[in-house]
């Protein structure tokens, strides 16, 4: 994708400060970071999303997460940290290029999360599993 901003980070066109590179991957500081070391993970091939890429391409996205994270949190002697991937526009994604935010987390950052809305209805929990399940392939 000629306009995306992370492909034109990826070849060199805007500048980064990269923690990590791999054969498929790229991560780099948040140029807006909730704390300072929040980095993002992106796959070197453009797709918009989790459900464009490929299962193998996200299995090795996972194990470098996992290294990033790990990294993070030991570099940055953080208290723990946020894995997130935001896919599609309602769930907060801003750039339709897939990738994940690692953030470090310490005690009173004020970083608030959400909370949930309601518990389920009687019967309902059982009836949103199997939607759920009729949508696994």
């Amino acid at each position: 994708m000629q306009d995306c901003i992370f492909c034109k980070i990826i070849r060199g066109e805007i500048p980064a400060i990269i923690v990590y590179e791999d054969d498929f991957s790229l991560a780099f500081l948040d140029i807006n970071p909730i704390n300072i070391g929040h980095a993002l993970l992106l796959p070197k091939e453009h797709y918009e999303n989790i459900f464009d890429m490929p299962e193998e391409l996200l299995a090795k996205l996972s194990t470098t997460s996992k290294k990033l994270a790990t990294a993070i949190k030991n570099g940055l002697n953080a208290d723990g940290v946020n894995v997130i991937s935001n896919n599609g526009r309602v769930s907060g994604q801003l750039v339709y290029h897939a990738h994940t935010h690692i953030i470090p987390r310490y005690d009173g950052d004020g970083f608030a999360h959400w909370k949930g809305k309601r518990g389920y209805q009687s019967g309902e929990a059982r009836e949103i599993a199997e939607k759920i399940k009729t949508g696994i392939k």
